[in-house]
C-alpha cells in the first residue's frame, strides 16, 4: 500500500461545486447593490451641485447654468454614475435629467 497524500477527483469536484453555488448566490446580490450605490452617488452629486449653485449665486448675483458651473470650475462633471445628466432650473433648483447618449 502506498501512502499517497493529495486530493481525489471526487473531492476536487465537490469543492468546485461548492464554489460554484456560492458564486451563483452572490453575483445577483452584487449587481443589485450596484444600482443602489449609483443612486446614492447621484443624490450626493445633486447635493454638491446645489451647494455650488448657491456659491455661484452669492459671488455673481445670478443663477448659473450647468455650463457656467463647468466652465468656471465650480463642478467637474454634470453626469451621475448611472449616466443621467444633472440640470439646473431657472429657479436654481438642481435635478436629475435624462440619460446621456454616448
Amino acid at each position: 500500500m502506498m501512502d499517497d497524500k493529495g486530493f481525489t477527483l471526487i473531492e476536487m469536484l465537490i469543492v468546485l461545486m461548492v464554489i460554484s453555488v456560492l458564486l451563483i448566490i452572490t453575483i445577483p446580490n452584487i449587481t443589485k447593490h450596484s444600482k443602489v450605490i449609483n443612486e446614492k452617488g447621484c443624490d450626493a452629486l445633486i447635493n454638491m451641485v446645489q451647494a455650488q449653485v448657491k456659491a455661484y449665486e452669492i459671488e455673481h448675483e445670478t443663477i448659473p447654468t450647468i455650463t457656467e458651473l463647468l466652465e468656471e470650475g465650480y463642478i467637474t462633471t454634470n453626469t451621475c454614475p448611472g449616466g443621467n445628466v444633472i440640470e439646473v432650473g431657472t429657479d436654481g433648483s438642481v435635478k436629475e435629467g435624462d440619460v446621456t447618449e454616448e
